[in-house]
């Protein structure tokens, strides 16, 4: 076997965790490794994670119940939380992207907010864990978009206007089994100028959690790639996270990709929150997405931190049980390095410019 290929992620939720420690020296955690969670630096250099898009997600204050609990059964309709003010998530957003930056200053080097396609390269060419920075649900982005620019500024490189939840911006899919993505109207004229400005600034949109319409007005409007960064199959698992396959065709149009969720309830055909799912139903979704997308569209979008994945893989220090996984279907090396990290630094540089 070859040397192991790195893995550049779609998508993952570490710093909402390090957030919720309500400690200032959070990211001394992370860089020493506490065990907590999917991901920490010395667990991320046993799963050869080479790094990955860094969400910033403002949680709910809103008491809607057990969540998990109520995705048990053979369907399920979980409510969606209010919509939450620009003032209100900005110093959360703020608070969140601090840990990141502190996680750098200290790493001694170990680890590098990317800005550009060829910084993620050097990157992973120099064991370097390469971060970028990305909203998921744009609450903290004011409707005449000056916090955009100083985000972009600060080394923003990607955004989805929603979550599940609404924003000024457009409407989420609710997380609800069996059901399609049209679930609500489209981007607001707010949303529809959000997505001007990113084409602008060179910073990535992303579908994942984005409704149909949402969807297909982003395809109308941005002249970028479309990217769903952690988001399945809806053919397979009729969730309404996961994309159609009218969906998926224009992603694969505008030359973009889809990196696969990790988490077992958008992987499993009965949209259960269930450990016990096998590695196969992770390769079920690859085999299909390369079928309608081609090799160069397809990568991970992990959600660790973010969701219950499968326990072949249990953390980023499991990577190796996917890749062993991927090389038994046949996956050879020049296919393992596009699906692993090379597609993302293709689209990411598309989208970007840089």
């Amino acid at each position: 076997m070859t040397d192991r290929i790195p893995i550049f992620d779609g998508h993952n939720d570490v710093l909402l965790r390090l957030l919720n420690k309500k400690n200032d020296r959070a990211h001394e955690h992370f860089l020493a490794g506490d065990g907590e969670g999917h991901i920490d630096l010395p667990r991320a250099k046993a799963g050869g994670f080479a790094g990955g898009m860094f969400a910033v997600y403002i949680s709910s204050r809103d008491d809607i119940g057990d969540v998990e609990e109520m995705m048990k059964g053979s369907s399920y309709d979980v409510p969606l939380p209010r919509i939450i003010s620009s003032t209100e998530a900005l110093p959360t957003a703020l608070a969140m992207m601090a840990i990141l930056f502190r996680i750098e200053r200290a790493s001694q080097g170990q680890v590098k907010v990317c800005r550009t396609a060829q910084e993620i390269r050097t990157c992973i060419d120099k064991g370097v864990m390469a971060t970028v920075l990305h909203i998921e649900g744009a609450e903290a982005i004011d409707e005449k978009l000056d916090s955009l620019e100083v985000f972009y500024q600060a080394g923003l490189r990607s955004i989805g206007p929603v979550w599940s939840r609404p924003t000024i911006f457009g409407h989420g899919v609710p997380f609800r089994y069996p059901a399609g993505p049209d679930t609500g109207p489209g981007l607001t004229d707010a949303g529809k100028a959000l997505v001007k400005a990113c084409n602008e600034l060179g910073i990535a949109i992303d579908l994942s959690h984005l409704n149909e319409k949402g969807f297909w007005d982003v395809a109308r409007l941005s002249k970028a790639p479309l990217i769903a960064t952690h988001s399945n199959v809806h053919a397979i698992c009729q969730h309404t996270r996961n994309l159609t396959d009218r969906q998926l065709a224009a992603i694969r149009d505008s030359g973009g990709m889809v990196g696969l969720n990790f988490a077992t309830c958008f992987l499993r055909a009965d949209g259960q929150v269930d450990p016990h799912t096998p590695i196969d139903q992770m390769l079920r979704h690859i085999d299909y997405l390369v079928q309608h997308l081609g090799i160069e569209g397809v990568g991970l979008g992990s959600d660790f931190d973010g969701a219950v994945v499968p326990a072949e893989i249990g953390d980023v220090s499991g990577l190796d049980s996917l890749r062993s996984a991927l090389r038994k279907r046949g996956f050879t090396d020049d296919v393992m390095r596009k699906l692993c990290h090379e597609n993302w630094i293709r689209v990411l540089e598309r989208s970007w410019g840089a």
